[in-house]
């Protein structure tokens, strides 16, 4: 696709100089709005682990964390934050090309990562899940890693691909064998959540990389009958379900449905403006994982209807943003970068609206996290690294617009 500029070189402007420079100074280096979009989630996030975490050291669960007493979540999220901004500044410094090139072996690396994570003795268990390895410091979470990963291979495999796309041996299936094997190690962990997601962000580049319509449609059928299976053939997740379906039943309230009824009951609590910040009654050892999982409870009962829009709203802003991004760099001929920014959009705006589905209750109970703003150290830092990503993206979007070179 050939770049139309307003200009040829070579030929003569009836610009002056100084009007020249002032023209092209209206564009940015780099998205300044989107960098401090991200940096406002991240600080809200840091307040509302603050005021969701400063009673759980009174928590036997939380005993060993009472020599920080309150403060103790904050230290460690504020800690991350400040590693997810050097992450962040050091990818923003690699070429989307050297990211290409690296796609497959990252890939690797982090099924590597996976494997790890189910041997016994390596793999560090927290609440049943065998899910995070321990690097002393902080535990990591290679399920966290694999869905910015998984982001770079699906963009890199559609580019190598494209003329395949159409057909379903060459085009779909090497995809779905890769994908299908990441599931099986996720859900020994067990991790469907993070599975979900992952599958989303790939089908949805193939998607957008030109996949046969009709294939994917039926893909999707099979992907539903197969999610459909799991639960089914789970207790404990089929248990969840049909708690999630009447929440409100005495033994569903006490037991499969308790996480929901509580959040249920924040939200309720806040109404508009919400109780004030620090006021949540939930916080106090009624709702589990309010740090974490149940963020977005606490911000409603403690800022009201108006703090969760504002909130959807900022969320909103950068998906829709990535997907601007996206559309520049696809149309500039930059394909790899397009699809890898549409599909950062794509993850994001999957897990938060899984995250906010279930704190609201149009979904089944699920342990994904709110990006960018619930306690974790390797989800705040995978986060940063895939909007570092997108701004590199952009960046660079920018250079060629400007009939730069990179």
């Amino acid at each position: 696709m050939a770049i139309q500029l307003p200009f040829r070189f070579g030929a003569k402007s009836a610009e002056t100089p100084m009007e020249s420079r002032a023209r092209q100074s209206k564009m940015m280096e780099y998205d300044q709005p989107l960098v401090w979009v991200t940096l406002l989630l991240m600080l809200l996030g840091m307040v509302m682990v603050y005021s969701a975490s400063i009673s759980l050291p009174d928590s036997p669960k939380f005993a060993n964390y009472v020599r920080w007493q309150n403060t103790y979540f904050l230290q460690r999220q504020a800690m991350f934050i400040v590693v997810s901004l050097i992450a962040g500044l050091f990818v923003f410094r690699v070429r989307i090309a050297d990211l290409q090139k690296a796609a497959p072996y990252l890939f690797i690396g982090t099924l590597v990562l996976l494997v790890l994570v189910l041997i016994p003795g390596v793999g560090v268990v927290v609440n049943g899940g065998r899910r995070w390895l321990s690097l002393k410091v902080f535990n990591v979470q290679p399920s966290e890693l694999m869905k910015v990963v998984a982001v770079l291979y699906a963009a890199d495999y559609t580019v190598r691909k494209q003329q395949y796309m159409h057909k379903l041996t060459k085009g779909f299936m090497p995809m779905a064998a890769a994908i299908g094997f990441v599931g099986l190690l996720l859900l020994l962990e067990p991790d469907l959540g993070a599975f979900g997601v992952i599958v989303c962000i790939a089908m949805g580049i193939l998607f957008l990389g030109g996949i046969n319509a009709i294939w994917f449609g039926g893909i999707g059928a099979v992907l539903v009958t197969i999610f459909g299976s799991i639960i089914a053939l789970s207790k404990f997740r089929r248990e969840r379900y049909f708690a999630y379906l009447n929440p409100w039943e005495e033994d569903n309230a006490l037991n499969k449905a308790y996480q929901l009824t509580h959040s249920l009951i924040a939200f309720g609590r806040g109404e508009i403006f919400g109780v004030g910040l620090g006021g949540s009654v939930e916080k106090l050892h009624y709702l589990p994982e309010a740090h974490t999982d149940f963020l977005l409870a606490v911000i409603g009962e403690e800022l009201g209807l108006v703090g969760v829009l504002v909130v959807i709203a900022l969320f909103y802003w950068i998906i829709k943003r990535a997907f601007d991004i996206g559309r520049q760099a696809i149309a500039i001929d930059q394909t790899f970068a397009g699809l890898t920014a549409k599909g950062i959009g794509i993850w994001i705006g999957v897990q938060t609206f899984i995250n906010m589905g279930v704190n609201l209750g149009l979904l089944p109970t699920k342990g994904l996290t709110l990006p960018l703003m619930s306690y974790g150290g390797t989800g705040v830092v995978i986060n940063c690294i895939g909007l570092a990503i997108l701004l590199r993206i952009d960046y660079e979007n920018r250079v060629l617009m400007r009939g730069g070179r990179l």
